[in-house]
């Protein structure tokens, strides 16, 4: 089944916590603190494979987290690492920060990597918090959470070649002729509903990739029948072949389906009108009247555009098309235009994104104060309660940050209760 677009949850591991722990050898008094660091947490990272053309693995599993980091161990000994989660996408995939809609990557080489969540630090053990006034620290920092989001992966086909034109004007039949590929082929609207890829070969001792692009209608624009679906897949395309239906036998103008094709790409985006179109005037073999076909060459060639008589059905004139379309193909740069948000992301994943972890907030609910925050969060789970020490560090990181005095602000008196996640302590000046 053919997916292109998938909507999943990514979660870098959690770091390791820092261990505490003392030096206790024989001959050897106070040995000292000798806790390890936390490992990292892992990162996932999103990596193209171009043996993928389909989203279709992420159908179904949406959340994806990656290995947290081992707690840090005694003997200054440092936890391992957490593995990063590489998940693999076609190439052509652009990923999607979905709170804001910007572009963390546009993937289009193999191989090529992008972070989506990078993995928590791991948390400082016990030997860095020793000075000369605490030569026995009895707490140590815990490790960072992961980045979590929710992301969008969205597929645009790379192709070098795109078929396009109106519903059963034999865009697939074409494609099963001069690749690979076998696609679903009928006499009725709509055979095609998902893009199809075939790779033509040895045309002069080149190839490229074609693809056949479901069906579009008049409308498609703004999301009537199948095409709107597929409208990105156009977009990636060096050159298009727009096929057209010269017989007539369905009744519609050959004329008028080429204006209204091109008119829907013009309305889905400015730049596909623009791409360059080779015509193929299919179904020739079911031509009666041949002079159809010179007024509608001659009407082509007047604004432009090249037009092959063929018939998929006989293959007639089918290698001139592609032999056409190679020497076209070698003179249209190799340039895939890559959507970037770069600089408006950099922002938003570097330093805001820091900025969301590093909030606090304080608040006043009902008889509470309350203080949140993922820096208070790690703050409380590296603090044992039961070492003055640790609770001495706890209060000036507190008071340090201007915690007191945004209490002070919001109207805290002595005797009032703070709450930080479960913990509940009664306030004092």
């Amino acid at each position: 089944m053919f997916v292109d677009k998938a909507r999943i949850f990514v979660k870098g591991g959690k770091g390791g916590n820092g261990a505490v722990s003392f030096r206790r050898e024989k001959y050897v008094p106070a040995g000292g603190p000798d806790g390890g660091d936390g490992g990292r947490g892992g990162n996932v990272i999103i990596e193209v494979d171009e043996g993928l053309r389909t989203l279709m693995d992420f159908r179904y599993k949406k959340k994806y987290i990656a290995e947290s980091g081992e707690n840090g161990k005694g003997k200054k000994m440092f936890g391992k690492d957490g593995e990063d989660l590489i998940l693999k996408v076609p190439p052509g995939t652009i990923v999607r920060d979905e709170k804001t809609g910007l572009v963390i990557a546009d993937l289009v080489r193999n191989k090529q990597r992008a972070v989506v969540a990078r993995g928590g630090k791991g948390g400082k053990g016990n030997i860095h918090f020793k000075t000369s006034t605490r030569q026995a620290p009895g707490f140590a920092e815990a490790g960072d959470y992961g980045e979590e989001r929710w992301i969008i992966l969205e597929l645009k086909l790379l192709a070098d070649v795109g078929l396009i034109g109106f519903p059963n004007v034999g865009k697939s039949t074409i494609l099963s002729v001069v690749t690979k590929a076998t696609p679903k082929v009928a006499n009725y609207h709509f055979t095609t509903i998902t893009p199809n890829l075939g790779v033509v070969e040895e045309i002069r001792g080149k190839s490229f990739v074609l693809a056949d692009i479901p069906g579009l209608i008049e409308g498609a624009h703004e999301g009537i029948g199948l095409g709107h679906e597929f409208l990105r897949h156009v977009e990636r395309t060096k050159l298009l072949i727009h096929v057209v239906d010269i017989s007539g036998i369905e009744g519609r103008d050959p004329i008028d389906d080429f204006e209204k094709i091109n008119e829907e790409l013009k309305l889905y985006n400015p730049k596909l009108a623009e791409k360059q179109q080779v015509i193929a005037a299919n179904k020739i073999d079911l031509l009666e009247d041949m002079s159809k076909y010179k007024e509608f060459e001659k009407i082509m060639n007047e604004r432009g555009y090249k037009v092959f008589p063929i018939s998929a059905a006989t293959k007639k004139g089918l290698r001139e098309l592609l032999l056409y379309v190679i020497e076209l193909l070698d003179k249209i740069e190799d340039n895939v235009e890559i959507i970037n948000d770069q600089e408006t992301h950099k922002v938003y994943t570097l330093d805001s994104l820091e900025d969301d972890r590093k909030e606090v907030i304080v608040r006043k609910e009902n008889n509470f104060y309350i203080v949140e925050g993922k820096p208070i969060e790690k703050l409380v789970y590296s603090t044992d309660f039961n070492d003055i020490d640790s609770i001495r560090r706890f209060q000036n990181i507190l008071k340090n940050r201007g915690i007191f005095e945004q209490l002070k602000e919001i109207g805290i008196k002595d005797g009032d209760t703070v709450k930080i996640l479960d913990i509940e302590f009664e306030y004092y000046d």
